[in-house]
């Protein structure tokens, strides 16, 4: 019998093992959309539609929807308690004022650079004109006008929520009565800015409510951690049912718009972010690299507030924004900083409108295309779809609000790319506002990735020590590492 050792790293290792790169989050992302695309793509080609799914496409719907709705489902309790916990959380922040006066200005700037990318991008491309398409039906959704959108501000209960019935009457069953609940997250905002500047203005006698509030969103955040960590099987159900739902026939239906909206995505995602990132002295590949996690579940999920523990996560654990400013910034930009939704869709599609309608647009109304977009990304909201915005983006130009039915064909598969360039802007400005301000722990931005974003805080202290992000000891290898990331 043989007496030799077993070697530390020989312990524990039995039979096969795959490599330590195919159990990555981002390697589980890019593989469940590779098996999700083909799957889709094989239940449309074997008779599936979006009326009459076959055993694979209903699979693949429920799958979706129902990760999705996980998602939803802790938006209202997440929003509320990361909007007060954030407004506490500047007490903790020296120049707490001149950090969200800084925060609130590079949303406005990056806004306009991309919504300026848009209206070039509509004017020379021209998606609207020579489509070939016949608009047949009148939209009649949810539209938005300046006057609904400050009305809306204002709650109407305390969780702002409404709920709406729908009664079904068939001369063969019984009449039934579907009750379905939504949430205003625009007044849910308010009321938790109001919550939280009352509480820092009580004082002492809110602590209380503070350290609760604090505890309740640990636990919110750590039950959509769980979520977020079985993404890999909602996208294949998301990319699947899309796949299958839309194919490619859709798209090649308004192949030139959907052409012009992901030319504007890429431009501002890899050409306006890294030059941004650059122009601050920062290294273009380590913001990639630790935003990406984020990028890619907001690629699949659609949900900006779904994939808010991913980004803040990122955004003070790989990019080295301090704790107490990040939980501020990430979630404001999560439900304001929208250049995807509310900057390049809405301009170009204002145009295309325009253009498919042959209505002419002059200086003025390209200047309100940008005004409307700059400040109104709030209507977005951080939650799927941009209707909303794009809406008020066309009656605020009188354009037939018609175009909007047309447009929501292929709105699943802009918003991927609407979504995905969202959050890669809410963790870039917190970055480049540290940055400015001297606050940005460029040890922790420089460090190796080595997913420590995916590391629970109860088995890694130092990940979620905020003292230590926002600019505590550093990391020896980080800091011995700091000169060469940066060359």
């Amino acid at each position: 019998m043989s007496t030799q050792p077993r070697t530390p790293e020989s312990a524990g290792k039995t039979g096969f093992q795959l490599p330590k790169w195919a159990g990555s989050f981002g390697f589980q992302i890019i593989a469940a959309l590779i098996v999700g695309l083909g799957l889709g793509l094989l239940a449309k080609y074997t008779g599936s539609t979006k009326e009459a799914p076959n055993g694979l496409g209903a699979t693949l719907q429920t799958i979706g929807s129902s990760y999705v709705s996980l998602l939803q489902t802790a938006v209202v309790p997440l929003i509320f308690t990361a909007v007060v916990s954030s407004i506490s959380n500047l007490r903790q922040v020296s120049n707490a004022a001149k950090l969200a006066w800084n925060t609130l200005l590079w949303f406005a700037i990056t806004s306009l650079i991309a919504v300026v990318i848009g209206i070039g991008l509509g004017v020379l491309l021209q998606p609207g004109a020579n489509t070939g398409i016949t608009q047949e039906a009148k939209y009649a959704g949810k539209s938005g006008d300046w006057w609904s959108f400050l009305i809306g501000l204002f709650p109407k209960n305390f969780l702002g929520l409404g709920a709406s019935s729908t009664v079904t009457e068939s001369a063969t069953a019984a009449t039934t009565v579907a009750t379905s609940v939504s949430f205003n997250v625009l007044q849910i905002l308010v009321i938790a800015i109001a919550v939280g500047v009352a509480a820092l203005k009580v004082g002492k006698a809110a602590e209380p409510f503070l350290n609760l509030n604090a505890s309740a969103l640990a636990v919110i955040q750590k039950v959509l951690w769980w979520i977020i960590r079985i993404a890999p099987l909602g996208t294949v159900g998301l990319i699947g049912n899309a796949a299958a739902v839309y194919g490619w026939d859709t798209i090649g239906a308004l192949g030139k718009f959907t052409f012009a909206i992901y030319v504007g995505l890429a431009l501002v995602l890899f050409v306006v972010y890294p030059t941004l990132i650059r122009s601050h002295g920062l290294s273009v590949k380590q913001y990639f690299s630790g935003v990406w996690p984020a990028v890619q579940l907001a690629f699949v999920s659609r949900s900006s507030i779904g994939t808010l523990p991913l980004t803040q996560r990122v955004t003070e654990r790989s990019l080295g924004v301090p704790r107490a400013y990040a939980s501020f910034a990430v979630p404001l930009g999560a439900t304001t900083k929208m250049d995807g939704c509310a900057a390049i869709y809405p301009a170009i599609s204002a145009i295309f409108v325009a253009q498919f309608f042959g209505v002419q647009l002059d200086a003025s109304h390209y200047l309100l295309i940008a005004l409307v977009s700059v400040l109104g990304s709030a209507a977005t909201a951080g939650t799927t779809g941009a209707v909303v915005m794009l809406t008020l983006t066309l009656s605020t130009l009188g354009l037939p609000l018609a175009g909007v039915g047309l447009l929501l064909a292929i709105d699943p598969i802009l918003d991927m790319g609407r979504t995905a360039v969202n959050v890669a802007g809410q963790a870039l400005v917190p970055t480049i506002v540290a940055k400015r301000q001297g606050i940005l722990n460029e040890a922790l931005y420089y460090a190796p990735r080595n997913g420590t974003p995916f590391v629970d805080d109860d088995a890694d202290s130092s990940a979620a020590d905020p003292s230590a992000i926002a600019g505590g000891t550093d990391a020896p290898e980080a800091g011995r590492e700091l000169a060469d990331a940066k060359a």
